[in-house]
């Protein structure tokens, strides 16, 4: 059975009507993962690609709208890891959550709530500053994240800056410090493929156990 990686994306998912091509998906961010010898499970999340429902954008705000697509995000999630637990070829207590971007930022609420995950990995993720309810406010939810976390970010990012949004999110996570690393890169939102390569993949090694590899 495949160890499984559980990918949510970047918001610009949100814009997109087809999920059809790999350009679209953006499969340069996780190829590598079933490179490795793992599944990679990505859902279709409430208003991305094909079910598209109007919302323009993931900003924070403090709508009863944005609320429920939070909690519709996360309802999905659990369905997709129901949806593993099915199957006889996915090993189901090896699971780990991979959020980019806006996937990264709702981390905090989609680990803490799926509760199934064994590891996590927040690439260029942080906390927003817009108000929103406190029911889906990630930062309520950190300090429950109790698995492994491995944070890659930029320094010089500016939808998550690293004093004012990723460092407060990484302390306060829940996971025990021995369990929990961040590397940082001096590049902007994104960091160099070869560093997120390896880290990501010595990462699941360490925490989901190695691969058979080609």
């Amino acid at each position: 059975p495949y160890q499984t990686v559980v990918y949510f994306p970047g918001s610009s998912a949100i814009n997109r009507r087809s999920s059809d091509k790999n350009e679209v998906l953006g499969i340069g961010n996780f190829d590598f993962i079933m490179k490795s010898g793992r599944a990679l499970l990505f859902p279709i999340y409430k208003s991305t690609y094909e079910r598209g429902d109007g919302l323009v954008d993931s900003v924070p705000n403090e709508t009863n709208t944005y609320r429920d697509h939070v909690i519709q995000w996360a309802q999905d999630l659990s369905r997709s890891l129901d949806y593993l637990e099915s199957r006889d070829d996915i090993d189901s207590d090896n699971l780990a959550y991979y959020g980019f971007s806006w996937g990264g930022r709702l981390g905090g609420i989609m680990i803490a709530v799926g509760g199934r995950f064994k590891t996590a990995i927040l690439y260029v993720a942080g906390f927003r500053f817009q108000k929103q309810k406190p029911e889906v406010d990630p930062f309520h939810f950190v300090s429950r994240v109790r698995i492994p976390v491995l944070m890659l970010n930029g320094r010089y990012d500016s939808f998550f800056p690293y004093q004012a949004a990723q460092l407060p999110m990484f302390k306060l996570l829940g996971t025990p410090e021995e369990h929990k690393c961040q590397f940082l890169y001096d590049t902007g939102h994104n960091i160099p493929r070869n560093q997120l390569i390896k880290e990501s993949l010595e990462w699941l090694d360490k925490c989901l156990g190695p691969v058979m590899r080609d």
